[in-house]
């Protein structure tokens, strides 16, 4: 109902509606309509009131509230079930519960902050109020398990396309960080219960930089994290890129389930931040380095090193600066 209400008011963009006329086109009584009026007040949207005139909508508040998101989709089922927090201790734990109670494929989790964030390999990940895109999407794929992997590399393509559409020549570091000049922008952190031959969900959790001013991030971070605002020294609309994200990955998805995942590692590879690069691998058995040559079809990151060839299937993978001799 309220979703509908912002659509006619949106179409009378500066004018004002009469409650009478909302009431009828809805068809529902006037003091509905108020009390939709009142609610939408409190999420944020400042709309003026005339006793002769009705309603006008002045301005929308800068929220990714599902009433602003849900209009503007472009997907057939990602982003059609949204769950919306202001505060959430982590949108991929919030995912999982819903996955684990039937949610349906394409249910995404928005919060505007997270007070336990989580990245990969159990850090944390700085998500303050409103300056971020803190998301987690569910995900019911047909493939096998030992395919899930390749769902992190899949986000991160239609992340760095939907990054790459504001302006910001983004890269890919393997196998999930989205990098400006070795700064992180993205982070993607994958989840996944399955049995043995099927899986039951994927939840893929994305934390976006979007317009966090570099004094805001806590100092630990400011030499390794950046944002899309502080890129392109202008503010970013979060539900716009947020659209574009949603659009990117289910084309991707989609492409997936219908061709395998060759053509997704073949983008992959050329937006890579990563290959060709010198690189310091740390597993959990051993570390060592190399120059990073490839991603099999597994998505695993074969690295040259004194000793041979060597596969990266889990671990942190360190770019580093080239020396005089590697160059």
């Amino acid at each position: 109902m309220r979703a509908e209400i912002l659509r006619l008011l949106r179409q009378n963009a500066g004018g004002y509606v009469s409650g009478e006329d909302i009431s009828k086109v809805l068809n529902v009584s006037r003091t509905a309509i108020w009390k939709h009026m009142q609610a939408l007040k409190d999420e944020g949207y400042e709309i003026s009131s005339h006793p002769r005139l009705g309603y006008c909508l002045q301005t929308v508040p800068d929220l990714l509230l599902p009433n602003e998101i849900c209009p503007r989709l472009t997907t057939d089922f990602i982003g059609h079930s949204i769950h919306y927090y202001t505060t959430v201790s982590s949108t991929n734990n919030e995912a999982k519960r819903l996955a684990n109670e039937g949610c349906p494929e394409g249910t995404i989790v928005l919060a505007e902050e997270q007070k336990v964030g989580r990245g990969r390999l159990a850090r944390g990940w700085f998500s303050p109020f409103a300056k971020g895109i803190w998301l987690s999407v569910v995900l019911r794929p047909k493939f096998p398990p030992q395919e899930a992997p390749k769902c992190t590399l899949l986000a991160a393509v239609a992340m760095a396309r939907a990054v790459r559409a504001t302006g910001v020549n983004c890269g890919i570091k393997w196998p999930n960080d989205i990098l400006y000049n070795g700064k992180k922008l993205v982070g993607i952190l994958t989840e996944m219960n399955a049995e043995m031959d099927a899986i039951n969900y994927v939840v893929i959790g994305m934390g976006i930089n979007v317009n966090t001013d570099a004094s805001e991030f806590p100092e630990e971070l400011r030499d390794i994290a950046t944002s899309l605002s502080s890129v392109l020294g202008r503010t970013v609309s979060r539900t716009d890129l947020l659209i574009a994200l949603l659009h990117e990955l289910e084309l991707l998805y989609t492409q997936a389930g219908e061709e395998g995942f060759s053509p997704i590692l073949a983008e992959w590879r050329k937006l890579s931040a990563t290959l060709g690069q010198p690189v310091d691998v740390f597993g959990i058995t051993r570390c060592f380095s190399g120059i990073a040559l490839d991603i099999d079809e597994d998505g695993a990151l074969i690295v040259q090193t004194e000793a041979g060839l060597e596969k990266v299937i889990a671990g942190d993978v360190s770019v580093r600066a080239k020396s005089q001799e590697e160059k």
